[in-house]
C-alpha cells in the first residue's frame, strides 16, 4: 500500500529523499493556492485567519507527540527553535552542556556562543555511530545542565534510546533537549511518557510541510526556567487590541508558550499549507504510517546486494526510516549514487555513503526497482 495518489510526485521518478524534502500533499498545495487567493484579495485576511492559521499548526504538531496545544511554539524549523531554547536557558560560568560529536550541526551551534560566558560546551565522540546509555552515564558531570540530542541521527539512520537518557539525565538533574526532525512524522513520538524537557522538529521533511516550517514543545516546569529574549508584539495582544488605548509596552510580558513564537505566526503561505499536510497525515494514521515506513525499510535492508553493506542498524527496535549504506569498494559509492539519481531515483550522499528515506508516497515496487539498480551497479 501507498498513499501516492495524494500527492502529485512524477510518474517517472521516484523520491526516496524524504529526510531532505518530503513531498507536499495535494490538500497541502490546494490550501497554499487558498492563501495565495487570500492574499489577491486582502480583504480575506480576516482576524480570524490570523488567529485559526497558526492555531491549527499548534494542534496538529501537538497531536503528533501526544502534547498540550500550550506547551508547543511555532519556529521555521529545528535551528530556530533551539536557538530560541539555547538563549533563554540561564546558564553560568562552570556550567556544562553535552553535545554528540558528529551530530547534525544544528544541534551545536546554538549552543557554542555560552562558551563566551565560561560554559563547557562538549561534544562526546561516541564509541559507534551514536552515543549509547553509557556512554551518557559516563559523560554527565555534577555541572552537567543541558543534555541536547537527535533522536534519529541524519548521518547513519540509528536512533537514540531518548527514554533511558531520559531518565539518566533526570536522575543527573539535567535537562534533556531533543531534536525529532528525521523521526517525527514516519513515527509518532510521546512526550507525556517520555522524559524529555523541549523538542524541536523541522516540518518540511516526514511531517510534509513547506520549506521553512517547524514547531518546538517546552516542558512547563523547564520553560518556567527559561528567560526569553524576544517580545513579539503578537504575543501579548491581537490585531483587534490595537484598537484600543492598551500598550503592551507598560505590561509585563505574558508568561504563555507564544513568548517563544517566531515572528509572523499568521504565515499563510506556509502554515496554512502546513496545517492542512498535519491534519492529512493524522487522519491517515500515525501508527499505519509507521508500519508502512517499516515495511519499505525492511523489504531495502533485506534486499540489499551482496557487494553492499549497510550502516544502519541491523535490529529493527534501533532503525530509523533512514537507510544508509554502501558499496564495499568504497570509492564506487559516489559514483553509484550520481548514476541512481540520472536514473531517476532520487536519493542523498552523505559522508561517503547512499542515504535512503522512503514515506507514506513510496511503495514496495519502488523499493525493488532500487534493488534491481544497485545489482546491476554491481
Amino acid at each position: 500500500m501507498s498513499w501516492a495518489s495524494d500527492f502529485d510526485l512524477d510518474a517517472g521518478s521516484i523520491w526516496l529523499n524524504t529526510a531532505h524534502q518530503g513531498a507536499l500533499p495535494r490538500v497541502a498545495a490546494q490550501a497554499a493556492r487558498e492563501a495565495v487567493e487570500w492574499k489577491l484579495e486582502p480583504s480575506r485576511l480576516t482576524a480570524e485567519r490570523f488567529v485559526a492559521v497558526p492555531d491549527r499548526v499548534r494542534r496538529g504538531a501537538a497531536r503528533w507527540i501526544a502534547a498540550d496545544p500550550a506547551d508547543v511554539f511555532l519556529t521555521n524549523g529545528a535551528s530556530l527553535g533551539l536557538h530560541e531554547i539555547a538563549q533563554a536557558v540561564r546558564l553560568e560560568a562552570g556550567d556544562d552542556v553535552l553535545l554528540m560529536h558528529g551530530d547534525f550541526p544544528s544541534n551545536v551551534l546554538p549552543w557554542l556562543a555560552h562558551r563566551e560566558r565560561g560554559v563547557s560546551v562538549r561534544r562526546a565522540r561516541p564509541a559507534g555511530r551514536v552515543l549509547e546509555v553509557e556512554e551518557i552515564r559516563r559523560e554527565l558531570r555534577p555541572k552537567t545542565r543541558i543534555v541536547c540530542l537527535s533522536w534519529v541521527h541524519s548521518f547513519s539512520g540509528w536512533t537514540l534510546d531518548i527514554e533511558r537518557i531520559g531518565e539518566l539525565c533526570r536522575d543527573a538533574g539535567a535537562r534533556l533537549i531533543v531534536n525529532v526532525s528525521q523521526g517525527l512524522g514516519a513515527r509518532p513520538f510521546d512526550v507525556r511518557h517520555t522524559p524529555v524537557d523541549a523538542l524541536v522538529c523541522a516540518g518540511w521533511k516526514w511531517l510534509c510541510g513547506p520549506y521553512g516550517v517547524g514547531f518546538g514543545w517546552l516542558r512547563p516546569e523547564f520553560r518556567a526556567e527559561l528567560r526569553p529574549t524576544q517580545r513579539y508584539w503578537l504575543s501579548h495582544q491581537t490585531a483587534e487590541d490595537l484598537g484600543s488605548d492598551r500598550d503592551p509596552a507598560d505590561e509585563d510580558p505574558i508568561d504563555t508558550i507564544r513568548r517563544f513564537d517566531l515572528f509572523g505566526t499568521a504565515n499563510f503561505f506556509n502554515f496554512h499549507a502546513w496545517g492542512a499536510a498535519l491534519d492529512y497525515l493524522l487522519e491517515q494514521g500515525p501508527q499505519a504510517i509507521e508500519e508502512h515506513d517499516r515495511g519499505l525499510v525492511r523489504r531495502l535492508i533485506d534486499g540489499l546486494p551482496a557487494g553492499y553493506r549497510t550502516i544502519s542498524p541491523a535490529a529493527d527496535e534501533r532503525r530509523s526510516t533512514l537507510v544508509l549504506f554502501g558499496h564495499r569498494d568504497t570509492p564506487r559509492n559516489e559514483a553509484i549514487h550520481a548514476g541512481l539519481v540520472n536514473d531517476g531515483i532520487h536519493t542523498a550522499f552523505r559522508r561517503g555513503t547512499i542515504r535512503i528515506a522512503p514515506h507514506l508516497y513510496n511503495d514496495e515496487t519502488q523499493v525493488d526497482r532500487l534493488l534491481e539498480r544497485l545489482a546491476a551497479a554491481g
